[in-house]
């Protein structure tokens, strides 16, 4: 199954899509984002997509301060770039008093994960990562089980406009480190290919 894009009117307001986001009865179980202004629904996370986020998880969970959080199913707003994502895994501070009980801004994260799905790897790729440079999240880590050239780690950072410069990459196998606050090392190793 593939995603499913939901159109709406151009001349709607960010106001009134996350309001149709928010007030959507979606089919359960599936993944309902805003990109680039489209509703897009995925399908459930396949196993092998889930087990590569829960490592990585588990590694992060090792280095994040206590008032830190790594949430697998939160959507952060970009409004800009028409944007309600929601990432494989976000590491932000927990918020006390959140502006919104379904989203944050894209801003407060530190980290955003995403591990590419067949269907929709094109959006993890390109559309997301200028999302997430835009809002000037500061590491973005992609998993691409999918790249034409075999199964690749890629850190990216150093967001300027809505551009991320790669800071390394790994072929599935090979490890991967992330820098402070993080400092981390991800081996890829323990990843399923796909």
């Amino acid at each position: 199954m593939s995603a499913l894009t939901v159109s709406q009117d151009p001349e709607q307001s960010w106001d009134d899509l996350v309001r149709f986001w928010e007030e959507m009865e979606w089919p359960e179980g599936s993944k309902v984002e805003i990109i680039e202004g489209i509703i897009t629904v995925s399908p459930a996370r396949a196993y092998r997509h889930n087990v590569i986020a829960a490592r990585i998880q588990r590694r992060l969970y090792s280095v994040i301060p206590d008032n830190w959080e790594i949430f697998q199913t939160l959507a952060i707003a970009v409004p800009s770039r028409l944007g309600m994502l929601i990432p494989d895994l976000v590491v932000a501070p927990v918020q006390e008093r959140p502006e919104a009980e379904s989203h944050i801004p894209a801003a407060l994260a530190e980290l955003v994960v995403e591990v590419t799905s067949k269907s929709n790897a094109r959006h993890d790729r390109i559309s997301k990562p200028a999302a997430y440079a835009t809002a000037g999240i500061p590491l973005y880590l992609l998993v691409d089980r999918w790249a034409p050239e075999g199964p690749t780690a890629t850190l990216y950072g150093e967001p300027k406009g809505d551009v991320y410069r790669p800071l390394s990459t790994a072929e599935f196998g090979e490890s991967l480190k992330l820098p402070a606050p993080f400092d981390l090392v991800i081996d890829t190793s323990e990843f399923p290919a796909a």
